[in-house]
């Protein structure tokens, strides 16, 4: 008895110290993370202060917080902001959904990854910023257009990375599921979905990062609202403080949605991040 209660206790220490020390590294994670970006806007501040940049086109980080606080209280940057976020939200679903349903389909059955594969082969290549004027030539230049941009650029690293991850899954579990004569839906929610997901979450990424970038690039083109129309009319002006607030606005909106997704990735898969 007291063997036991002796070795449940050396486990328990042990299993505590380890998280603590899982712990403390993720910690000193998240400090390295924050300083290295705060070192730099430090010495970007330090460097138009001393005049060793011309701050005509680098104006200092100081300048800018003050310019965004400024747009901040006003509203004109919440305006410009939930516009964008309304057509990423949109964009995502509109060509997230799609390509999570086919890319599984293409990984469990192979005349449908017969069929459809070189499809994708072919066009995953071409620049999707390439086809803008082809996409308001047929969607017009209102909300269309630009959620169709985001469609397309979050469709293919979805696709790809799910295709990527069904295919992966160890030929066992599905052998598995056919033994106990698992129907198509039952293998799509018990084997393929889960076992790919980790693949899966990395598509989203990907996809949700080329998303930014292209309902930047489609709202400075026939819109009258959002992030890309407010960088790009402040270069119409020459206002270089605002296209900096753009741009800061931009890189923040990615950090906060990528913090997002890797809390729902611990959430849904949880064995990952546990290695």
């Amino acid at each position: 008895m007291s063997t036991t209660t002796t070795t449940a206790a050396t486990t328990s220490t042990s299993t505590g110290t380890k998280a603590k020390t899982s712990m403390s590294q993720k910690t000193r994670d998240r400090i390295v993370g924050m300083a290295s970006p705060i070192f730099l806007l430090l010495l970007w501040e330090l460097g138009g202060h001393l005049g060793w940049i011309d701050t005509r086109f680098f104006p200092p980080p100081s300048l800018v917080a003050q310019k965004m606080v400024q747009m901040s209280a006003s509203g004109e940057l919440w305006t410009h902001l939930s516009a964008s976020l309304q057509r990423l939200l949109w964009g995502s679903l509109l060509g997230g959904i799609p390509a999570l349903l086919i890319g599984i389909a293409m990984g469990l059955y192979r005349p449908v990854h017969a069929a459809i594969d070189p499809l994708i082969s072919a066009t995953y290549p071409v620049p999707k910023s390439a086809i803008l004027p082809l996409i308001l030539l047929i969607f017009g230049l209102g909300e269309a257009s630009k959620i169709v941009m985001v469609a397309l650029g979050v469709f293919y690293p979805v696709i790809i990375n799910t295709i990527s991850g069904v295919r992966q899954i160890d030929k066992i579990y599905l052998d598995v599921g056919k033994n106990f004569n698992a129907s198509r839906w039952q293998t799509f929610r018990t084997i393929a979905l889960p076992g790919a997901m980790p693949s899966i979450m990395a598509g989203i990424k990907l996809g949700i990062g080329m998303g930014l970038i292209l309902i930047a690039i489609a709202e400075m083109v026939g819109a009258k609202s959002g992030i890309g129309f407010m960088i790009w009319d402040a270069w119409q002006v020459l206002s270089v403080e605002v296209m900096y607030v753009g741009l800061v606005v931009i890189s923040l909106l990615g950090f906060v949605l990528t913090l997002i997704l890797n809390e729902i990735e611990g959430w849904i898969v949880p064995w990952k991040s546990e290695r």
